[in-house]
C-alpha cells in the first residue's frame, strides 16, 4: 500500500466534505500540490467562491504546496481588491464608465504579488490570507487569523492582524527539516517512514 490515490476527489469513504483540492480547481490560476485537502462544512465546492477578487485580468496566482491542510471557511483575499492608497481618493472611478473610464489612465492599481503556500502547511478554519502573503513550509495559521505579511517556516501565527506565537522547533531542527523536503520524496518513502514522520525525531527517518 501506498496511500491514498493522489488522483482521487475525495479520499475518504462516504464522506465528500473532503477532497484532495488539485482534483476539483477549475481556475489555471491557481495550482494545488498532491495531497493537499480542503474540509468544507458544506460544499468543496466553496472553495474558490472563498478566493477572492480573483480576476483573470489581473493574472496573479494562488499557489499551494503538498501536503496542506485547508479548514472551512478559508479565504484568501487576491490583488483585484485593491485601490489606490496614495491618491486623494481610493473610490474606482473608472470600473463604472459613463465618463468616468478615464480615471486610472497612466495610472495602476497596487499589486502586491501572488499568494504563496508553502508544504505542509495546516490554515484553521475561518482563516484570511491576505494578497502577496508567503507561508513558509510547515507553518501553522490560527483559527480566525487574518494574515498581512509573511509567515516564516514551522512558526505558528494568530489574530488580526496574525502575530507569530511561537516556532514549531528550534532553529537547528527547523533547518534540517527544511533541507529533508519530506514532501518532495516518492510515495513508496513517505508510506515507509509515516510512523516516524508523525514522531518528532528527525534521526528516525529512513531511506
Amino acid at each position: 500500500m501506498t496511500g491514498p490515490d493522489k488522483n482521487t476527489i475525495f479520499p475518504l469513504k462516504d464522506y465528500n466534505r473532503l477532497c484532495f483540492l488539485k482534483n476539483i480547481i477549475k481556475n489555471p490560476n491557481i495550482i494545488v500540490g498532491d495531497f493537499t485537502y480542503y474540509d468544507d462544512f458544506e460544499n468543496v465546492e466553496n472553495f474558490e467562491k472563498n478566493i477572492k477578487y480573483h480576476f483573470e485580468f489581473v493574472g496573479d496566482k494562488l499557489i499551494i504546496g503538498k501536503f496542506c491542510m485547508i479548514a472551512s471557511d478559508v479565504k484568501f483575499i487576491m490583488n483585484g481588491a485593491n485601490h489606490l492608497t496614495d491618491a486623494l481618493t481610493t473610490y474606482p472611478f473608472a470600473v463604472f464608465g459613463n465618463g468616468w473610464e478615464n480615471a486610472m489612465d497612466g495610472k495602476t492599481y497596487p499589486q502586491k504579488g501572488n499568494i504563496n503556500v508553502g508544504n505542509d502547511v495546516w490554515i484553521g478554519y475561518n482563516a484570511t490570507i491576505m494578497a502577496g502573503v508567503t507561508i513558509g513550509d510547515g507553518a501553522i495559521i490560527a483559527t480566525n487569523s487574518t494574515v498581512v505579511k509573511d509567515v516564516e517556516p514551522y512558526s505558528i501565527v494568530g489574530g488580526n492582524p496574525a502575530v507569530e506565537i511561537k516556532k514549531r522547533f528550534s532553529a537547528e531542527k527547523i533547518r534540517q527539516l527544511l533541507e529533508l523536503k519530506w514532501w518532495n520524496w516518492d510515495i513508496e518513502k513517505i508510506t515507509k517512514n509515516i510512523r516516524n514522520l508523525t514522531g518528532n525525531n528527525i534521526g528516525d527517518l529512513t531511506g
